[in-house]
């Protein structure tokens, strides 16, 4: 990865970290998005000290505010001259429905809306600086989710887990077409399950869900064995010209029936354009 350029969002902990800490490793250059500028620059100091690569620098947005983002990317765009790889990473759970600075339910908004706006942004300097690949971060959950264009923030409606698995099936979606949209372009689009990983995940909610993750981590993975594959999909040459799947343990598996559907696919696509004002 000498010579790369990466970005990855929520990489100040957990797997993000650690994928963070994998591609500096490998040589790249290492852009960490993260909210909190005190935790995002103890991670630059420590994954430098860790790796010895001078390469790490920090980018701070609050990736649930659209205004946010656009500044995130404009900066982006204003400071590097290539990107070689976009790796969304950032989400959360909230079993209490919450809504953005924008309106819009948190983990629609968190968990997709800040895939697809960032990377729409960024496209133009991802296919200048092609080969290039978009990696997203998803779930074994999107397996119960279910994409309901009809109240896709839960107004009407809504459960944190069935929000979640929702916005991680979503993922899915937008990976697969993306790379339709992509296709002829040498810039790959694919995402993937880290596993069930230990990690501050879902801590956020207090109470019981806070107790359950803690009660259920003998049976997790680590941070740096979730990372695998997407330090996988980011780096290595074997999957350069894959794209449009979705990987589990470093493999390509097919993911849940509802994923492929087109039609619903073109619907959420141009609804996020929307609720993003891409279609402006």
């Amino acid at each position: 990865m000498d010579g790369k350029t990466c970005l990855i969002t929520g990489a100040t902990s957990g797997i993000g970290r650690e994928m963070a800490l994998g591609l500096a490793l490998r040589g790249a250059r290492v852009i960490i998005v993260g909210r909190s500028p005190e935790r995002s620059a103890a991670t630059v100091r420590a994954l430098t000290a860790r790796t010895g690569n001078s390469r790490i620098e920090c980018l701070i947005a609050d990736l649930s505010s659209q205004a946010s983002i656009r500044e995130l990317a404009r900066t982006v765009v204003a400071t590097y001259d290539r990107l070689d790889v976009l790796l969304n990473n950032a989400g959360g759970l909230y079993m209490k429905r919450a809504t953005t600075v924008d309106g819009l339910e948190m983990t629609f908004a968190l968990d997709h809306l800040a895939y697809f706006l960032l990377t729409n942004l960024l496209l133009p300097l991802l296919r200048n600086s092609a080969p290039a690949r978009v990696v997203s971060t998803s779930s074994g959950a999107h397996t119960r989710g279910r994409i309901n264009l009809d109240d896709l923030q839960g107004a009407r409606k809504y459960g944190g887990w069935k929000a979640y698995a929702q916005a991680k099936l979503a993922n899915i979606i937008f990976t697969y077409e993306l790379s339709r949209k992509l296709s002829g372009s040498e810039v790959t689009a694919n995402c993937f399950h880290p596993g069930l990983v230990a990690s501050g995940f879902a801590q956020n909610n207090g109470g019981l869900i806070a107790l359950a993750t803690r009660l259920i981590r003998p049976f997790t993975i680590s941070a740096p064995e979730g990372a695998k594959t997407g330090l996988y999909l980011a780096s290595s040459p074997e999957v350069e010209q894959i794209s449009g799947h979705y990987f589990v343990k470093e493999k390509p598996r097919r993911s849940n029936a509802r994923s492929y559907d087109r039609a619903v696919a073109a619907r959420l696509w141009d609804r996020s354009a929307e609720l993003t004002g891409l279609t402006a």
